[in-house]
């Protein structure tokens, strides 16, 4: 389990802690952390599909988020950790679909979730190192993600992008 001493990558590639973090960012543990994800999306031949990537730690699949730094909006929140967790460029389209709460560091953290249409995909980026990245259509990502918060989230993006939600459209 991370707790507030735990290391992390910082934006710059050196490591940090999430207690660091909240130091700089002047954050009290109690406090509830606001971040923003992105739901990353692109059109392949007609099918919609989503960019998952793996958690650091358990290797959980999962959509790039982190914690909205002072002055910074969700919008450039949600851009700024999809081009470092997964290395991918894009638009935010549309208002937030939704939002959610866990529990980490021993705080509540609220996410505003967007949906991000995918324009350029890096070949390197920041976290290549510790995180996967793949491309998955709806059904394949209904089956790699294990969080409800997320599944329903998967659900609200399929549903605003007018996705077939249960089968796979045969070529």
């Amino acid at each position: 389990m991370l707790g507030p001493f735990t290391l992390l990558l910082s934006q710059n590639g050196l490591r940090t802690s999430a207690a660091a973090t909240m130091a700089r960012t002047k954050r009290k543990v109690s406090e509830t952390i606001q971040q923003a994800s992105a739901i990353p999306f692109r059109r392949c031949n007609g099918q919609l599909q989503f960019c998952l990537i793996t958690s650091v730690k358990r290797g959980r699949w999962q959509f790039p988020k982190g914690i909205i730094d002072p002055g910074e909006t969700y919008v450039e929140t949600a851009l700024k950790e999809s081009l470092e967790e997964a290395g991918i460029r894009g638009n935010i389209v549309g208002q937030p679909i939704g939002s959610y709460r866990y529990r980490k560091w021993g705080t509540s953290l609220d996410v505003t979730v967007t949906l991000m249409e995918v324009t350029q995909e890096d070949a390197c980026w920041d976290e290549i190192e510790v995180r996967e990245r793949r491309w998955a259509t709806a059904v394949e990502a209904r089956e790699l993600i294990d969080k409800p918060e997320l599944l329903e989230m998967l659900e609200i993006a399929i549903e605003t992008l007018g996705e077939d939600k249960r089968v796979e459209k045969p070529f």
